[in-house]
């Protein structure tokens, strides 16, 4: 079983940057793939970004350009760095991580973007 604790959400200013981190409680070298996700109120959950074990990332359009998936093997821990922010990239963001068929997911870390 991993646990996958989310961190570095908060309030910023359209333009800003928030860079989001999900730390796991074992390794992430077995890992298949990672992936952030974001949850509204109500709605699903959608993909904005994974990176499966050889390092290739993809990215939802809407975030193609300005997030970027990373991992640190040494930490244990799955990034998100997110730039030029816009309101409309607000929501509850989510890390999971799929290892031998297996999905563990964060409680998700709320980000809110200011006009």
């Amino acid at each position: 079983q991993v646990q996958l604790v989310e961190s570095g959400g908060g309030l910023v200013q359209a333009g800003g940057s928030l860079r989001l981190a999900c730390a796991a409680s074992g390794s992430i070298l077995a890992a298949n793939y990672m992936r952030w996700y974001r949850q509204g109120p109500g709605e699903k959950r959608v993909w904005v970004a994974i990176m499966n074990s050889d390092g290739t990332s993809f990215y939802k359009d809407s975030v193609r350009g300005r997030f970027t998936i990373s991992r640190d093997n040494g930490k244990n821990t799955v990034y998100l760095q997110m730039n030029s922010l816009r309101p409309e990239d607000t929501d509850v963001y989510i890390c999971n991580l799929e290892i031998e068929g297996s999905n563990f997911w964060g409680q998700g870390t709320q980000v809110t973007v200011s006009s």
